[in-house]
């Protein structure tokens, strides 16, 4: 696992911007933290390196958005989801069968569906309200880019 410190939202952002120039299409990313960990921050600064200029909000009620860019990104919030065949209605293996990446707050629900081939983000608070610890676990067709994601992140002023 990868393990970075951020001192403030913006670079939970950062984080998420360089995730998005080594994702490619079918890429599944699963976010996994408590409420207000930053997971939708994560997710705008994802869907900002991927050329998308739009608000990015936390789908929770609508349960997914979908934001254009170099690749479509599919944000899901499986939150309110409480068994698999609910994670599978919301069509989000069609999407990666499409070349979008899909992201997924709450994303401990669907790990039994994508978990092995999926990069998983975990965000835990820090000793201040603004910073967080962030771990990436590679997984799957994403521990070919372990290094390279390393290495990015080690350039990533957060």
């Amino acid at each position: 696992m990868i393990t970075v410190r951020t001192r403030r939202p913006e670079g939970t952002a950062a984080i998420g911007r360089a995730v998005a120039t080594l994702v490619h299409p079918g890429d599944v990313v699963l976010l996994v933290g408590a409420l207000g960990a930053g997971k939708t921050t994560f997710v705008q600064g994802l869907a900002g390196g991927l050329g998308y200029e739009g608000d990015v909000t936390s789908p929770t009620f609508t349960l997914r958005h979908t934001y254009g860019g170099r690749l479509d990104l599919v944000h899901a919030d499986l939150w309110r989801l409480e068994r698999r065949d609910e994670v599978l209605d919301l069509g989000l293996e069609e999407d990666l069968e499409n070349g979008a990446v899909v992201v997924a707050e709450w994303g401990e629900g669907a790990e039994p569906i994508f978990g092995e081939d999926a990069l998983v983000v975990h965000l835990w608070p820090g000793s201040s309200e603004e910073e967080r610890e962030i771990g990436l676990e590679t997984r799957g067709r994403w521990q070919e880019r372990a290094g390279a994601l390393a290495a990015l992140l080690g350039e990533v002023t957060v």
